[in-house]
């Protein structure tokens, strides 16, 4: 799921500019051929930094699916990891290579690539949405919910997946690099701020001021560490114990799911991810738990069955997901029809009066002009000098396509290799409408061309089978339009930092090449440790239930939702995409104080204590913001990444000690008093 970044105006070759206008260091710097940007060090990093980042992902996938950006964490550990050894090296009068800014580019890259697979992959939402227990979780006795539309993960498969889809959305749009980063000046603006991030690094200034950012990085890694592992000596045994289920704001409220469970992972989110999500979050979380659901179950009897369990979809478990849905697909065809209108209009503006999109702003001072120029050309000249053959990417897209369509129906059988032939046949058009919005909008909707092609799927092969091959033409579809998107702001990442586009297309796929199998593993061990989708457990892997329900949908329509509960779907489906178009027409100083409802929806069904927790993080990145910006600015992304990580590595010794079926010892519990 992705988070919203407003797009603002940027001059590139700003970016890089020392503000103290000196000569730029970069210009005079010996650029390293292709193959000397890759590196056996820089490899090594991206492999540990893969599996770290895979396990944050998985874990933030499998409880909230929320995933903020991790690219400040990546850069600033890969930078920290090569300059400590290289130090070392140096110590010990060895000799060692200079680490540049490509080389740090390279492991961006491939840490990226890996573990952007954990997410686009679906192994928080499609793959697991074909599991026993979510299959349970709907029951047996729901229609269109057949126990031959059940596969559990196993680590063979999932590994065999992600080789035969992986890299298909590399090959897709390699031919189009120089179109959409040097013709259509595309920002990527997340691409834009890594190059940034990178090329800060290594000026002196720079490197002074990342000393202090991993600094500050590693501090906050050990205080979340060592937090989360004291928090599980008073876990106990179940899902009812530990700081994780303290009521901050009285019983009353934490039945509502009102606390803050002292968790730095999603504390951490809050001060990475912008105001207005977190308020967003939050305001969602009032809504539904504050008002809906108190109101809907004020009418059970009445609407539905009095009787019946937590998690049964006939009762208030329906309304939760279904409501959940109704916003998430009302916000999400919003934005599709939104990126492709702006996409036609900025390509037609281009092509026919060639005109710059306006996200990027050209520098025509008379002072700089000439140094400018030669940094465009020198620019310009790196990223075309070592060509990507047409042929072979176009030859690798459809070997790669042959060699899915026959594999894909073995893994999936109710998945016909004709699907999959015309999902491959579309999915490069849609790979370059999402490539193009994520580059004028920073917003990847992967996950929602994945939910079209699910109900698209899921219709066409109809009750025999249709559940299994919705969700996992799902998963085939997310996984080449992220992985095409995430290329493209690699190669921008690449152009700003005089890195060779060869050498960000290989590290790209040894990257993937990482993902598919650490993704896959790194998952298995959350599989095999932790009771993963449980809806009353810390891990509930929340869009597994939704997908599936959307793929019965798909095949069975809406005539089993509880009662009111499609006229409250259609309400909030029309209010997602009222509150968008809000969001567009109103002028941006209103605009910005209006709630995404992609965020909104998150809550509705998971609950209000994240949400809380967020809030927070946003209150003490505000706070800070106001006592020393400067700070807020250079600062926040390492605290909260390492809050984050710190966190995240916690979750190997606990999964260890699950496996192992060493239990907490001490079950801190908290109810009324007997006198109540």
């Amino acid at each position: 799921m992705g988070t919203e970044t407003s797009s603002v105006d940027i001059s590139e070759p700003l970016l890089v500019e020392d503000p103290h206008n000196n000569k730029r260091e970069y210009l005079s710097e010996e650029v390293p051929e292709w193959k000397d940007q890759i590196t056996i060090r820089g490899l090594v990093v991206s492999a540990v930094l893969g599996c770290l980042f895979c396990i944050i992902t998985h874990k933030l996938n499998l409880t909230v699916g929320i995933i903020p950006s991790l690219n400040v964490a990546a850069g600033l550990l890969g930078f920290f990891f090569v300059k400590t050894w290289t130090g070392f090296l140096s110590k010990m009068g060895l000799f060692t290579k200079p680490f540049t800014r490509q080389e740090n580019t390279v492991i961006q890259t491939c840490v990226v690539a890996c573990y952007g697979l954990a997410f686009s992959g679906g192994f928080g939402s499609s793959l697991i949405a074909m599991d026993e227990r979510t299959y349970e979780l709907i029951g047996p006795d729901y229609p269109g919910n057949r126990a031959e539309d059940v596969k559990n993960p196993g680590l063979g498969w999932m590994i065999g997946f992600m080789f035969v889809v992986g890299f298909l959305g590399l090959f897709s749009l390699v031919p189009l690099r120089k179109v959409m980063v040097l013709d259509y000046k595309l920002t990527y603006p997340s691409g834009t701020a890594t190059a940034m991030l990178i090329n800060s690094f290594h000026t002196k200034t720079g490197a002074e001021l990342a000393g202090n950012q991993v600094s500050q990085l590693g501090k906050y890694l050990s205080i979340s560490f060592l937090w989360s592992c004291f928090k599980w000596f008073f876990s106990g045994i179940g899902d009812s114990c530990g700081f994780d289920n303290f009521p901050s704001f009285g019983l009353t409220l934490f039945k509502n799911t009102f606390y803050f469970d002292f968790s730095p992972t999603y504390v951490g989110c809050g001060l990475i991810c912008p105001h207005i999500v977190n308020c967003s979050v939050f305001l969602g979380a009032i809504i539904s738990w504050g008002f809906l659901w108190p109101f809907v179950s004020k009418h059970a009897g009445d609407w539905y069955p009095a009787n019946l369990g937590s998690s049964d979809f006939k009762g208030l478990y329906g309304y939760k997901v279904f409501i959940s849905i109704a916003i998430i697909l009302g916000d999400g065809i919003y934005n599709l029809i939104k990126i492709i209108l702006i996409t036609a209009r900025e390509m037609w503006r281009t092509s026919f009066k060639q005109n710059s999109l306006p996200v990027v702003t050209e520098v025509h001072a008379s002072v700089v002009s000439s140094e400018l120029q030669l940094e465009q050309k020198r620019r310009d000249e790196i990223f075309l000098k070592d060509r990507i053959p047409t042929w072979f990417a176009v030859s690798g897209y459809v070997g790669l396509a042959a060699i899915s369509i026959a594999t894909i129906p073995t893994i999936f059988p109710p998945l016909k290799w004709y699907l999959v032939l015309c999902t491959y046949i579309l999915a490069p058009a849609l790979a370059f409408c999402n490539s193009y919005g994520c580059g004028l909008t920073d917003w990847s909707l992967a996950s929602t061309y994945g939910k079209i092609g699910l109900f698209i799927i899921a219709a066409a092969v109809g009750q025999n089978g249709g559940v299994i091959a919705g969700v996992a033409s799902s998963a085939v579809m997310m996984s080449i339009v992220a992985t095409a998107a995430d290329l493209m702001q690699d190669f921008k990442t690449g152009y700003l930092t005089f890195s060779s586009a060869k050498s960000m297309f290989v590290s790209q796929l040894i990257g993937t090449a990482m993902g598919c199998i650490i993704a896959p593993l790194t998952f298995w061990m959350f599989w095999t440790a932790f009771d993963i989708g449980s809806p009353d457990g810390p891990y509930k892997a929340p869009y597994a239930v939704i997908f599936r329900e959307m793929a019965i949908l798909g095949v069975e329509g809406f005539s089993e939702l509880p009662k009111h509960c499609l006229a409250m779907c259609a309400g909030f489906f029309v209010a997602a995409l009222v509150i968008n178009l809000l969001r567009d027409v109103i002028p941006k100083k209103f605009s910005q104080y209006i709630p995404i409802p992609m965020a909104m929806a998150v809550p509705f069904y998971i609950g209000a204590y994240f949400a809380v927790d967020m809030f927070i993080g946003t209150v003490i990145l505000f706070v800070w913001e106001r006592l020393n910006r400067k700070d807020a600015e250079d600062y926040s992304g390492a605290v909260a990444s390492g809050l984050i990580c710190g966190d995240g590595i916690w979750t190997i010794p606990s999964a260890v000690l699950s496996i192992l079926r060493i239990n907490p010892p001490i079950c801190m519990y908290f109810g009324p008093s007997v006198s109540s």
